[in-house]
């Protein structure tokens, strides 16, 4: 399974999205790439989709079903209720990712 992480420099919730994913597949006993792409301006935003720090797919999939479907890119700090990317969210996206046929 492939995790990445898109964010820009100094986005407050970039670690700890990151830790929170991370402590989700320790758990899960999971086995997984995480990877952090630094999303360094606009151009490189719209060119990856990014839409908005931190930006998390699994398996090149938004871990939000409702951003899926999301065009274009937004070099921004992304808007998760709470702040960061919900455990159940996460936790949702790579269980999903470890069903056949996807």
């Amino acid at each position: 399974m492939n995790v990445e992480i898109f964010y820009f420099a100094g986005c407050p919730n970039h670690k700890p999205a990151s830790e929170r994913v991370r402590g989700i597949i320790r758990e899960d006993g999971l086995s997984a790439q995480v990877n952090e792409i630094e999303v360094p301006n606009e151009a490189e935003a719209k060119r990856v989709g990014f839409l908005g720090s931190p930006t998390i797919r699994v398996n090149g999939v938004d871990i939000e079903p409702a951003s899926r479907t999301a065009a274009g890119g937004s070099f921004a700090c992304r808007c998760y209720p709470g702040g960061l990317p919900a455990t159940e969210m996460i936790r949702a996206a790579l269980q999903e990712a470890q069903e056949p046929g996807t």
